[in-house]
């Protein structure tokens, strides 16, 4: 009589493919957590630049077609990162940031942690269409060519157009909708044992002075401090995130 397993031996088993499938999955996260990383080092220097900048230089926010197109002339380099150039690149890395946070607190809160994805790219789109740079910079050189007041009047009117864009309802659009996923992303934080409650504080700090900017008169200097709290939030993030990397 034949016997199918012999006295102490153990039948043999398939390969377990759901380690191997676990263990690319826990490293193309730790992929993420480290672009994200130096992505939130990244944008904390984007924001030390353009603070620079406008120290330096001071762009006309509140001036005509006219001052803007001054201010190129003068200096195009400044011209560009007075209407907000570097922004533009900090939102676009700001949206894969967002996305590493996804991934290291989707499991807290994965509902709250996709309004906050989509919340976040839907300001950024909307932050890129209220800051037509490259358009400002080609009316200028437009302007400083004209040779008809014909054509000058033309271009103004064109540049009066980018900066009703640049003030208008796209940017505020995206900058209530910034501080709202803010709110959320530190919602999720303050559940989590991922981040220190002091990086969460930071963030609900930054956002609620970004509505600082509505109060008449002195919103603006108010709306001043919610950039030196994201400046720490996002000091603070990018070293958890490259922790977490490794």
């Amino acid at each position: 009589m034949k016997i199918n397993n012999k006295a102490g031996q153990s039948p043999k088993t398939k390969p377990d493919n759901g380690s191997v499938s676990e263990n690319m999955v826990d490293q193309s996260q730790k992929t993420f957590y480290k672009l994200g990383g130096v992505i939130a080092f990244v944008l904390a220097a984007i924001t030390l630049t353009q603070f620079v900048a406008f120290m330096v230089a001071p762009p006309p926010l509140n001036g005509t077609a006219l001052d803007w197109f001054t201010f190129f002339e003068k200096n195009r380099l400044f011209g560009l990162l007075g209407f907000e150039l570097l922004m533009v690149v900090y939102v676009l890395l700001s949206s894969l940031l967002a996305l590493s946070l996804f991934f290291a607190l989707r499991k807290v809160n994965q509902s709250f942690m996709a309004i906050f994805l989509t919340l976040s790219f839907i300001g950024a789109v909307s932050f890129i269409a209220a800051r037509p740079v490259f358009e400002m910079l080609s009316l200028s050189n437009q302007y400083a060519a004209a040779t008809t007041d014909a054509q000058r009047a033309a271009l103004l009117a064109a540049g009066e157009g980018m900066i009703a864009a640049f003030h208008g309802t796209s940017f505020h659009i995206s900058y209530v909708l910034g501080s709202i996923s803010g709110l959320i992303l530190s919602h999720v934080m303050l559940k989590s044992d991922i981040f220190t409650k002091k990086t969460a504080y930071l963030r609900i700090a930054s956002s609620i002075f970004d509505f600082g900017i509505y109060v008449p008169a002195i919103g603006i200097f108010i709306s001043i401090f919610s950039v030196f709290f994201l400046l720490a939030f996002n000091i603070l993030v990018g070293r958890r995130l490259l922790q977490l990397s490794r």
